[in-house]
């Protein structure tokens, strides 16, 4: 096969399999970091003694990290060559995940996360390129379904693989896990995947990477700690509000001046689709993220669940997804496009309508079953949307679309999960002061628990079980925040353009 960024030298295709299987590994061992911490986070968050809404840096951490060096991929590939970006990439994650398994306190973890994210920024766009390049044009379309599937593998597994290692062993396994996986996926690269250089070094805009990068950084920063420093009354909170906006600043009059080439390039924000749809994924990694985030502590917490039932009942969402993203291959080409999109954001506002419904008398049926509901509902979006997306966009833009697209996704998913979280703590603190203000003995609701004779013990327990229920209400009001944002971005698919059907079939089998 020759191979074009090769320069059209031939390369030897023996070992395809063995390469598959190796980048597989790579890639599954990435997706699957995604979500296997999330069920573990209460029980990290009693190792380290963090707060609740400091714990979920270990989250937001390792999503902002990646989102921010993921574009640089194509440049260190074109620059170092793929196989030893790919490597270094393998290794570094490997060897940040024993890191964080081994973290004594929240800042080592959360460093820790950082590397970890940044190390594995480039499995998932790495391992996409070498199967298609590995591959025929004819093989292409099921290529990218066996990646497709690796990439699915992580959200399915990741919920009931970390509630089984942190119930059987500790927390810490759901990092130490990723040890064996990583070595025998570089072993594989080493040992089969042969170099790609380009003849010319691509060209990157750093200027443009560094201004948005620092105002990405400096806004995570800012809602990440805005609950814990009292928000504008902090200083620490003024001075990453200004950097922030200093550097989305800087990026947008340097993207709109610069003659030369920039970090997002002009050309694309003339493609109405793929503006609307990079809108959208923003939105869509708010909700399921978030959605992520705050499920596993609620069912360990409030309705003390095992680790290991907590994984097994929010892992049916990710059954969903797949299911529904098997079946809306199908239908792509056949329906229009925005209609399925409107089933798949009509049924991810009905699950978070069913979730705001959760009580602390329910079962485990209302879970699993919205959870269901919300992951049949992501699949549908998930699909169409990056079809239509880029369909409408010339080939040549798709490498630095795809690059914006992915950003988008995970700054959303970020900033998702630090104001759900910030909402979280304020609203139980707002909730349990509005509940404890009548437990007043001259109330004659409060005078059957017998407040005037209570002793210590029965005072604790009842202000225990207040907390408890403010808690509810707060998730409550979160899952409803979300339910508002899939409902207001409906009319965004008023804006797209409904691309031809056989552009966007052939797009599907190229995902």
């Amino acid at each position: 096969m020759t191979d074009p960024a090769s320069g059209g030298v031939e390369q030897p295709e023996i070992h395809r399999g063995a390469i598959t299987v190796s980048i597989m590994l790579a890639t599954i061992m990435q997706a699957l970091d995604t979500t296997i911490a999330n069920v573990a986070l209460p029980h990290i968050q009693g190792s380290l003694s963090a707060a609740a809404d400091q714990i979920t840096w270990v989250l937001t951490s390792y999503i902002v990290a990646a989102a921010i060096a993921t574009p640089l991929t194509g440049w260190l590939a074109g620059r170092f060559g793929r196989k030893r970006v790919f490597l270094l990439s393998v290794a570094g994650f490997t060897a940040a995940s024993a890191l964080c398994g081994m973290a004594g306190s929240l800042t080592e973890i959360v460093l820790f996360r950082l590397l970890q994210g940044v190390c594995g920024a480039a499995l998932v766009p790495l391992s996409q390129a070498v199967l298609l390049d590995i591959n025929p044009p004819e093989r292409h379309g099921s290529a990218m379904a066996v990646w497709g599937a690796g990439i699915m593998v992580g959200p399915i597994l990741g919920p009931a693989l970390g509630g089984w290692l942190t119930d059987n062993y500790n927390w810490r396994w759901v990092f130490y896990i990723n040890l064996p996986v990583g070595l025998l996926a570089f072993l594989g690269i080493a040992a089969f995947i042969h170099e790609h250089r380009r003849n010319e070094l691509p060209r990157f805009d750093f200027f443009g990477f560094a201004t948005l990068s620092l105002g990405v950084g400096a806004l995570q920063m800012m809602l990440d700690r805005g609950e814990l420093k009292g928000w504008f009354g902090s200083s620490e909170i003024w001075a990453e509000a200004l950097i922030a906006a200093l550097g989305f600043y800087l990026f947008v009059v340097h993207t709109t001046t610069c003659r030369g080439i920039t970090f997002l390039n002009r050309v694309l924000l003339k493609d109405r689709n793929f503006v609307t749809g990079t809108i959208f994924i923003f939105f869509v990694g708010v909700i399921l993220y978030a959605t992520l985030a705050l499920l596993p502590p609620m069912l360990q917490e409030l309705f003390h669940y095992p680790v290991t039932t907590t994984g097994l009942v929010t892992a049916p969402r990710g059954m969903g997804t797949m299911a529904a993203m098997i079946l809306v291959g199908r239908l792509i080409g056949r329906l229009d496009i925005r209609l399925i999109l409107v089933f798949g954001l009509a049924m991810t506002a009905y699950s978070l309508w069913q979730m705001t419904h959760f009580s602390l008398e329910m079962g485990m049926a209302p879970v699993v079953i919205s959870g269901l509901t919300q992951g049949i509902g992501l699949g549908f979006v998930f699909v169409p949307l990056s079809a239509v997306t880029f369909t409408t966009l010339d080939r040549h833009l798709r490498t630095e679309g795809t690059a914006i697209f992915s950003l988008l996704r995970n700054v959303g998913s970020s900033i998702g999960i630090s104001i759900v979280e910030a909402l979280l703590t304020e609203n139980t603190q707002v909730v349990h002061a509005s509940l404890a203000e009548h437990l007043r003995p001259d109330n004659p609701w409060a005078q059957g628990l017998g407040l005037q004779t209570a002793t210590a013990a029965k005072l604790v327990l009842l202000n225990a079980r207040i907390t408890q229920q403010a808690a509810m209400v707060a998730y409550l009001d979160d899952f409803k925040l979300m339910m508002v944002i899939a409902i207001a971005v409906m009319p965004l698919l008023l804006l797209l353009r409904t691309p031809r059907k056989a552009a966007v079939a052939a797009d599907v089998a190229m995902e």
